[in-house]
């Protein structure tokens, strides 16, 4: 999974431009707006949120994964105690307070790379 935890704002401070669209695109799709309501609570195991949510490990990971690169949940890999490799997640801290103003100044720092893939649908 990507690591982008460098270039997410902190939860108190501004998102750019490129930043905000990554976290909405993220948020857009009722997938991931239902994964991190799940992991709201606590965090959870690939293969019990799986379970919990009705859907494929496979699925689930290709969410997990957007979600991880706009910053909003992270992930750790841990031993439990037969030897077997989980990865755990839980949401990152964040908060998005948006207004038209802050909406203008991540606007004026958007480059042109930085419109998610699948803004329209994904």
């Amino acid at each position: 999974m990507v690591d982008r935890a460098d270039s997410i704002p902190s939860a108190d401070s501004a998102p750019t431009g490129d930043d905000l669209l990554r976290m909405i695109a993220a948020l857009a799709n009722p997938h991931r707006l239902r994964i991190v309501g799940a992991l709201a609570g606590e965090r959870n195991y690939v293969s019990q949120l799986a379970r919990e949510l009705g859907m494929s490990r496979p699925l689930l990971h290709l969410h997990l994964q957007r979600l991880q690169a706009a910053g909003l949940v992270a992930g750790t890999l841990e031993l439990s105690a037969d030897g077997k490799a989980m990865r755990y997640f839980e949401v990152a801290p964040f908060a998005l307070h948006l207004t038209p103003e802050r909406i203008a100044e991540a606007a004026r720092t958007l480059t042109d790379g930085g419109a998610p893939s699948d803004v329209m649908g994904g």
